[in-house]
């Protein structure tokens, strides 16, 4: 039996142009006016067409696929929540863009790029999580070389090729966030937070830490600086470290939520008031900030944003643009655990 499926010399019949006419119709292409446009997409969902995705796909040679990577070097850690927040918005923006999205895992030692080149499963590629610069810039100059175009969320990444980057204002926002502690009356400050080239969003919010306190005067302690990357285990542990090491303590500026939230409970184990004794503070807004008891007071990265811009960004440079790095403004979320 033949098929009685619509197709676009159907509509081409109907309508009375070409072929050419309704398939850049249908793109939404400029070079047919908005008035044609318009009546080819009327009489195309009146014949109940669809596009064979796949066919198209094939003739422009895309696979209308964005890949998000999450890079993972410990195998066994579980996802950052931040990460799983951009994750939503990046899924939500690249279907509105008309993108299916490949999210997908890698580790250091694989040979990613390669893999990536050969599949070519995507027509670019997003990129969380990236911890230890200096080990994936081999990679990422290799990625760049190959015109694969891509997108790194974090801090500005210098290497040859890599132009576009979206992050925060982490040096400013912290240098704020401290601030606000000193002109609650603090005085005795500790930074936790693991920074490093490996590290570059922590360093940069802990320099802005430095500066809030140079700016009134305040006297640092290098053993006031604590390591830990981004769990709450290893906030636990530097404040056990913290107040094993004595001498006057009442402010913790945490270089993420997660930390934060693990300082709050040794604080409590050890019979300690937040903010009554030691006012805490972190950075991101996990949604479970505000749940915490006292609430978070913390940094807001507006993850909506983020990914929006991410997709928007490598669709961009998909189409061969060229596109600027991106810094986000962010807000400071003033609640229960500094005091006021």
């Amino acid at each position: 039996m033949k098929s009685t499926k619509t197709t676009s010399l159907d509509i081409a019949a109907r309508a009375g142009v070409s072929q050419s006419t309704v398939s850049r119709a249908l793109r939404d292409s400029p070079q047919v006016s908005a008035a044609t446009r318009r009546q080819i997409q009327r009489i195309a969902k009146e014949m109940g067409y669809t596009v064979d995705r796949n066919a198209s796909r094939l003739r422009a040679q895309t696979t209308s696929t964005l890949a998000l990577l999450l890079c993972e070097d410990e195998p066994e850690s579980h996802i950052n929540p931040f990460f799983l927040s951009i994750l939503s918005s990046v899924a939500h923006a690249a279907a509105g863009h008309g993108y299916d999205l490949l999210v997908t895992f890698q580790q250091l030692s694989e040979n990613w790029v390669q893999d990536f080149q050969d599949a070519h499963r995507a027509d670019g590629i997003m990129l969380l999580g990236i911890r230890d610069r200096e080990s994936y810039d081999a990679q990422l100059i290799a990625l760049a070389a190959s015109g694969t175009p891509f997108v790194i969320w974090g801090l500005d990444y210098h290497v040859p090729g890599v132009s576009s980057y979206v992050t925060c204002q982490n040096e400013q926002s912290a240098r704020e966030i401290t601030t606000h502690l000193i002109r609650l009356g603090h005085r005795h400050f500790a930074f936790v937070g693991r920074t490093s080239a490996a590290n570059p969003e922590f360093t940069h919010r802990y320099h802005g830490y430095l500066d809030a306190l140079a700016s009134h005067a305040i006297a640092t302690d290098p053993g006031r600086h604590i390591a830990a990357n981004s769990a709450e285990a290893e906030g636990y542990d530097a404040v056990e470290a913290l107040l094993a090491g004595g001498g006057p303590l009442d402010a913790i500026v945490c270089a993420s939520d997660l930390i934060a939230i693990g300082a709050m409970a040794a604080l409590r184990d050890r019979g300690l008031d937040v903010p009554g004794d030691v006012a805490v503070v972190g950075y991101d807004d996990l949604p479970i900030a505000q749940y915490t008891r006292p609430a978070l007071t913390t940094v807001r990265q507006d993850t909506e944003l983020a990914g929006r811009k991410l997709v928007e960004h490598l669709i961009r440079l998909i189409a061969g643009q060229v596109v600027l790095p991106d810094e986000l403004p962010v807000s400071l979320m003033i609640r229960q655990s500094c005091g006021a």
